[in-house]
């Protein structure tokens, strides 16, 4: 068992979840059930799954973990881009949540790799 906590690339997905919830808190009221669920869940589920995966035993487990929680980096991505598309974000915004996402979809593809080389 690992603690999640000393993971750089859960600190960097727990960032960006706080980023989410920030970006997201001036969207339409009408879009609390919506887009703005749906950003937040899948920012949340993404330092989640790791934090899931290092509870699991063995590192085939995490790797399982991680590689939900790229899914999920890949859905909140599509997400940024359809809040930019729809103008709730504006493109500076926008521009750092992009670096932030694709950042933590580089370390989580790295440690996979790592965790999955010797196999």
């Amino acid at each position: 068992m690992r603690d999640f906590r000393q993971l750089k690339v859960w600190e960097k997905a727990h960032g960006l979840s706080l980023a989410i919830y920030k970006a997201t808190a001036t969207f339409p009221q009408q879009e609390l059930f919506g887009l703005t669920s749906q950003l937040r869940r899948a920012a949340v589920s993404v330092p989640a799954n790791i934090a899931e995966g290092c509870g699991r035993s063995g590192e085939p487990e995490l790797a399982r973990f991680l590689r939900i929680a790229l899914g999920s980096a890949s859905e909140l991505e599509y997400h940024i881009i359809l809040s930019t598309d729809l103008c709730y974000l504006n493109k500076s915004v926008s521009q750092q949540l992009f670096k932030q996402v694709t950042e933590v979809k580089r370390m989580l593809t790295s440690l996979i790799q790592k965790l999955t080389a010797d196999r």
